[in-house]
């Protein structure tokens, strides 16, 4: 299961479709090789298409609430890519420095899924 939120975002969108059409490039003629079948046709655009998917919107990690939106979802990736950071960092000062940016990053996530969501449950 692919992460098809993702798409809401016009960034991710063009992405995808620019990626899936240079891909599909390869395929516009499917039926001039030889030996080639529709069957294994089929099984190069299932593949095309799902690389494409993997490349682009990643896997879906957990199910998402539908009210949270797409800022806040990268918000929130650069929550962990701050925590994984922390967890790297092997000197103390480098790691209370990552901890003070995760912290502030934390705030700003926070604060950003608490705006989204009031806004939501005023609808």
């Amino acid at each position: 299961m692919f992460n098809t939120a993702f798409l809401r975002d016009t960034d991710k969108l063009s992405e995808f479709k620019i990626d899936l059409s240079n891909k599909f490039q390869a395929f516009h003629d499917p039926f001039n090789g030889e030996g080639t079948t529709m069957e294994s046709n089929w099984e190069e655009m299932k593949e095309t298409i799902t690389s494409t998917y993997h490349e682009v919107l990643c896997h879906k990690k957990h199910h998402h609430k539908e009210w949270i939106t797409v800022d806040a979802l990268d918000k929130i990736q650069e929550r962990r890519n701050k925590k994984a950071a922390i967890n790297t960092k092997r000197i103390r000062a480098e790691r209370a420095k990552a901890q003070a940016e995760y912290a502030e990053v934390n705030k700003q996530v926070m604060g950003s899924i608490r705006a989204v969501k009031r806004k939501n449950l005023k609808r």
